[in-house]
């Protein structure tokens, strides 16, 4: 059987997620992968999760309907890293070639959208969750990000 792709993840990411299921092990061949929503089975130690290929990222469509999700902002040396919310594909603009939600020396208030993660065809609006200026912004333009990820620094006022 040859390697999982994107939609392949998409799909079962989809099933899981209409299912009543807290947990999921699969195996195929040497990818296994592990899902377990937030809150189920914490252990205190992350199970290991084989990667699978992620072939490059489509230019972001226009979001039709993002639904906002807080992201927790964590403390860090030089101020707040903004953490993403939710794995998927992280877009600085509301459309290609616009101009980004926030650069480096913008302020940003709590509500303020730094960016939009899509998670299975929908637009997810993420928010600062802090005021102050932006410091850094470390995630890439239509590329993946992981959940618990840094997309931006924030220097709390």
């Amino acid at each position: 059987m040859s390697a999982l792709t994107r939609q392949d993840i998409n799909d079962i990411l989809a099933l899981v997620d209409q299912s009543d299921f807290d947990e999921l092990r699969l195996e195929i061949g040497d990818t296994k992968i592990e899902l377990r929503r937030r809150g189920a089975g914490q252990s205190g130690a992350a199970a290991p999760v084989a990667e699978a290929p992620v072939a490059q990222a489509a230019p972001a469509p226009k979001p039709t309907e993002a639904t906002p999700v807080a992201a927790p902002v964590v403390a860090s040396g030089g101020g707040s890293e903004v953490p993403a919310p939710l794995l998927g594909t992280y877009y600085s603009a509301p459309k290609p070639g616009a101009a980004p939600f926030v650069k480096v020396g913008d302020r940003v208030e709590p509500d303020t959208v730094i960016g939009i993660i899509e998670v299975m065809k929908l637009m997810n609006s993420v928010t600062a969750d802090v005021a102050g200026i932006v410091t850094a912004i470390h995630a890439e333009d239509g590329v993946l990000v992981e959940h618990g990820q840094a997309l931006i620094s924030v220097q709390p006022e």
